[in-house]
């Protein structure tokens, strides 16, 4: 007996749908917008690029929003050199600090983890860092 019209799947349409598998073995499944789930994850998990080379987490991106911080292109430029320091001397986790501001940066990462400006910074405490550089 065959259904005809069903909202349902047959198995093969099933197999065709979600179990086909691309070459790097991800679903081929995708949106309207031709984009596969993997594809949006990777883009909602992935750290904010800057165009500079630097990259802010998400908890970075939303202390900064929170904390109403924004960088101009001249602070973002300063904040890299001050990255690009940390990891010439070997620092893994460092705290930069530049003007009011402090950012916690994984430096083998280039990514920024957190932000905020000093006034904010309880008891003027950071800790998981081996590195400062004052900029």
């Amino acid at each position: 007996m065959q259904i005809q019209n069903s909202q349902f799947l047959n198995a093969l349409e099933v197999q065709d749908r979600f179990l086909n598998q691309n070459d790097s073995g991800k679903a081929k499944e995708v949106n309207s917008k031709g984009l596969s789930f993997y594809d949006i994850l990777n883009q909602k998990t992935e750290p904010a690029d800057t165009g500079f080379g630097l990259k802010f987490s998400k908890h970075a991106t939303s202390r900064l929003a929170q904390r109403n911080i924004d960088l101009s292109d001249a602070q973002l430029e300063r904040l890299e050199e001050g990255v690009a320091k940390a990891d010439r001397k070997g620092i893994q986790d460092s705290l930069v600090l530049m003007d009011d501001l402090a950012f916690i940066v994984n430096v083998k990462s280039n990514t920024v983890i957190t932000a905020m400006d000093q006034t904010r910074a309880d008891e003027n405490i950071f800790t998981n860092i081996d590195g400062a550089v004052i900029i």
